[in-house]
């Protein structure tokens, strides 16, 4: 990874303080961070990143996540600041990005927000549904009826008290359904009433890139990234983590297969081979899930000089982008 000097642009800093998020998103290994990198020092900006993994502390080399020299050449937010025991969730990450960003603009007038999950994005982009806290007892006395009953009984309650959220939703997802009926019980009022709520994004300026690759390009690079992951040693950081590994933060990919190669149930070889073929269905799920939420300017990683381009005109001409 290049050195980039921190020189700000000031031709590109408007008197009207307008505010720009530049959200670099994508797959899994497309290509992400030198494009961050290389924008935040172009336009004098901090990194916010955008990934639910990189969060915790404790996952590093399975999470691709900067190094500490490089973190250190750009200040970098949402990275390293939760434990593996905490767990971490969307509208916490929304509550917290909202008011990092308020701070942030005070002294600032460009962001970065890269990242590949894309609910993270999103609800930056277009904001979150607001619901209620639930409180643990009721939580609690779902869970037992799933234990007791089955999902066959949530998902009869369910259809029961909001047909119209039970005629979308996973009706195999447990999570889903006691989260559901969770606020149903608290409220008194359907799922569906809060998910119509109006949504709102964030009052900043978004120029929304997107980063692909052709398949074979892109599915090289995962399969060696894997290599390299394993070379800086992914296996010590798992076994460290092995006593942890049913954690929910911890059900992730390159993790998971190393516990069960850990536990004896998967050989080195095999254990590899499979984070490479997961690590490639997540960038095509990746992949879906920006295509389907979101308007996007879809670049190839090295259309560097075009990318900048863009951002130079976003600016230029505020509110042209959403």
């Amino acid at each position: 990874m290049p050195i980039y000097l921190y020189l700000p642009n000031v031709s590109l800093l408007r008197q009207d303080k307008e505010k720009y998020i530049i959200i670099i998103a994508g797959p899994t290994a497309v290509g992400k961070t030198a494009l961050s990198f290389a924008l935040a020092a172009k336009y004098n900006a901090e990194i916010f990143s955008a990934d639910s993994r990189q969060v915790y502390k404790e996952m590093s080399i399975g999470t691709a996540k900067p190094t500490e020299s490089e973190l250190a050449q750009v200040k970098h937010h949402f990275i390293n600041n939760r434990s593996i025991h905490d767990g971490y969730s969307v509208g916490e990450y929304h509550n917290e990005i909202t008011k990092a960003l308020a701070t942030y603009f005070d002294t600032h007038d460009i962001a970065i927000l890269t990242g590949g999950t894309g609910m993270y994005i999103h609800a930056v982009r277009a904001g979150l549904n607001s619901y209620p806290t639930v409180s643990e007892e009721i939580v609690t006395d779902l869970e037992e009826t799933l234990r007791i009953g089955g999902i066959e009984m949530l998902q009869h309650e369910l259809k029961e008290s909001d047909p119209e959220y039970y005629a979308k939703v996973d009706i195999h997802n447990p999570a889903r359904l006691v989260r559901a009926l969770s606020v149903i019980h608290e409220t008194g009022e359907t799922f569906t009433s809060f998910q119509q709520q109006e949504k709102r994004g964030l009052p900043y300026t978004m120029i929304p890139i997107l980063l692909t690759r052709g398949r074979e390009e892109l599915y090289e690079r995962i399969n060696d990234r894997v290599h390299i992951m394993m070379q800086n040693g992914l296996l010590a950081e798992a076994i460290e983590l092995y006593s942890y590994r049913d954690l929910k933060s911890l059900q992730t990919v390159g993790y998971n297969e190393l516990m069960r190669h850990i536990s004896g149930a998967l050989d080195i070889v095999a254990a590899v081979e499979l984070i490479q073929r997961h690590s490639r269905r997540y960038a095509k799920r990746q992949m879906t899930w920006f295509r389907k939420y979101g308007e996007w300017h879809n670049f190839h990683p090295d259309d560097k000089k075009a990318i900048e381009s863009l951002v130079d005109q976003s600016i230029a001409k505020p509110n042209a982008q959403d």
